[in-house]
């Protein structure tokens, strides 16, 4: 069995994880100074979010130089620490890389761009002006075309996202080798793989309007395995906003001719409208929660492989989220948690979600420091929609919730993060949810994450067993039953406010795994269970 169906990754956004030289942005040597922490956590991954050179037009999702580490977050050296300090404590770096577009201050992008003659110049995709104006109507992730005009050479170039991340041109052998070779760079230099950013959408047909997806895609994606990282034991993870149970297969297929596995997204765009805009709200119908991941769960079978998550950095808190991130913080927290690390799949975790961090509130747009978001504030003004709904709206669902500073102490400034003033506001709360306090107490969010990463490593029903939906309609309870040879165990969650009775006078109930409440009340085959009560219970 791969080690990677056994692990469980905690995604480290660097910027805001722990600040070593007062200079209000996380860095490198921060991550090293807490290995220890994470260790204890019982993790077995760190997936790294970019660390490379950087203008930081999207936070370091605009890479500029791909074999340089951003002065920011340190030195060649500081990384090569960080995965050797990381591997003494049986720790994986997986390090995570954009190779569907670069910065616009990348050097093979400054070469494209001055002349089309260039032996650079089809890295990227250049178009020729239709009737005086942009080639077709594509759309920036971001907001506006995806294609913008380059003065000196007279041509438009495609930007699936921001105008300063031109899409690479996946068409161009020379420039897929030129990719090759620094992924090889880096997996030479000892880390444990690669999770690779929008990674669906490398072969896009942008005449066609086509962009997720297209039909050279999985040759691109075998290729790339040949020549990288597919003789080597690491993970890979794609990131996969397209992603179906069928083309999963084909990604994640145990043949190992593409990825490990990938994320699919389909549950997470379930609290938004069906016109495919995410901030436009509606709630979450739990209904349709439980059939969705039930369907990754059986569908996907042993055909593929699942990657298991509720946060990461481009998503709200799922306690605020979903949850209930006051009265029922803490039980809400471990509820998901449960609910989470009992699937079949291997799970991650954000960073600040094994203390159970919030979301905060952005009350204009001053509040707002994500380039998505504030794309977004200003085409909605300028498109008529109030202030007030606009804020509800990325109070919501904006990537900032996600980028506070990690919330390490009660009793220092800045939630710990840093000596300086951090490049993002700390969420005022941390007096109260802190790592220092969840450390000191047996029953706080950080332990039930100790707990189920700790079962899933001595318990082979978690990675292999059969799972089952119960009770499918339940508008409020979300149960599952695994099994594996003789073994088998259910999870039991109401995810909702108010107490809820379910039947289980067909199951025979016999041992506590995990509880997030105290007590389990079962009377006359009924089993009641309090708000935002998990829990998982072996049976015969």
């Amino acid at each position: 069995m791969s080690w990677w169906k056994k692990a469980v990754v905690y995604q480290v956004y660097p910027k805001s994880f722990n600040d070593t030289t007062g200079s209000g942005v996380g860095d490198l040597a921060g991550i090293t100074e807490k290995l220890d922490y994470l260790k204890e956590l019982g993790i077995t991954v760190i997936w790294l979010s970019p660390v490379y050179e950087s203008p930081g037009d999207d936070n370091g999702y605009d890479i500029s130089n791909y074999e340089q580490i951003d002065p920011a977050f340190g030195t060649m050296e500081d990384m090569e620490q960080l995965i050797a300090e990381a591997k003494k404590r049986g720790i994986y770096i997986v390090m995570d890389l954009v190779v569907n577009h670069t910065s616009d201050e990348h050097e093979w992008f400054e070469e494209a761009k001055s002349s089309r003659d260039n032996p650079y110049r089809n890295y990227y995709i250049w178009r020729d002006p239709v009737d005086g104006g942009v080639p077709n109507d594509l759309q920036s992730t971001f907001g506006g075309s995806a294609w913008e005009y380059s003065e000196e050479t007279g041509q438009y170039y495609l930007h699936l996202f921001s105008k300063k991340q031109p899409d690479l041109n996946w068409e161009n052998p020379a420039m897929r080798q030129d990719v090759y070779q620094m992924m090889n760079f880096w997996l030479d230099k000892g880390i444990g793989g690669f999770r690779l950013d929008v990674i669906d959408l490398i072969g896009k047909q942008p005449d066609q309007l086509v962009t997720a997806d297209g039909p050279k895609l999985h040759d691109y994606l075998q290729e790339m395995n040949e020549a990288t990282f597919g003789h080597r034991d690491v993970l890979t993870v794609g990131e996969t906003w397209s992603a179906t149970v069928q083309n999963a297969k084909q990604y994640s297929n145990p043949d190992g001719s593409e990825l490990s596995m990938v994320f699919q997204f389909e549950h997470i765009l379930l609290d938004q409208q069906d016109d495919g805009e995410k901030w436009d709200l509606k709630p979450l119908n739990l209904v349709d929660l439980k059939r969705t991941l039930a369907k990754w769960q059986t569908e996907l079978g042993d055909e593929g492989w699942n990657s298991l998550f509720w946060n990461n950095h481009d998503t709200p808190r799922i306690v605020s989220r979903w949850g209930n991130d006051e009265e029922y913080r803490q039980e809400s927290a471990k509820l998901f948690a449960i609910l989470l690390h009992l699937m079949k799949g291997t799970p991650y975790i954000y960073q600040g979600e094994e203390i159970g961090m919030t979301n905060y509130e952005m009350a204009s747009l001053d509040d707002i420091y994500d380039i998505e978001s504030i794309n977004m504030y200003h085409e909605r003004l300028a498109a008529g929609h109030s202030e007030a709904d606009i804020l509800t709206s990325i109070n919501a669902k904006g990537r900032d919730h996600a980028r506070t500073p990690m919330q390490w102490r009660g009793d220092q400034a800045h939630a710990g993060f840093t000596a300086g003033q951090p490049w993002i506001p700390v969420n005022d709360n941390f007096t109260e949810i802190n790592v220092a306090q969840n450390l000191a107490e047996k029953d706080s969010v950080f332990a039930t994450y100790q707990q189920l990463i700790q079962y899933r490593r001595d318990h082979d029903i978690v990675v292999k067993g059969d799972f089952q939906l119960l009770y499918p309609d339940h508008p409020a309870v979300f149960a599952y039953k695994r099994q594996w040879q003789d073994d088998a165990f259910v999870v039991f969650a109401n995810v909702s406010e108010e107490g809820q009775t379910v039947d289980v006078a067909e199951l025979s109930l016999n041992d506590v795994i995990i509880n997030n409440y105290d007590e389990v009340t079962v009377r006359d085959g009924q089993l009641t269970l309090e708000p935002y009560q998990a829990i998982a219970i072996t049976i015969d």
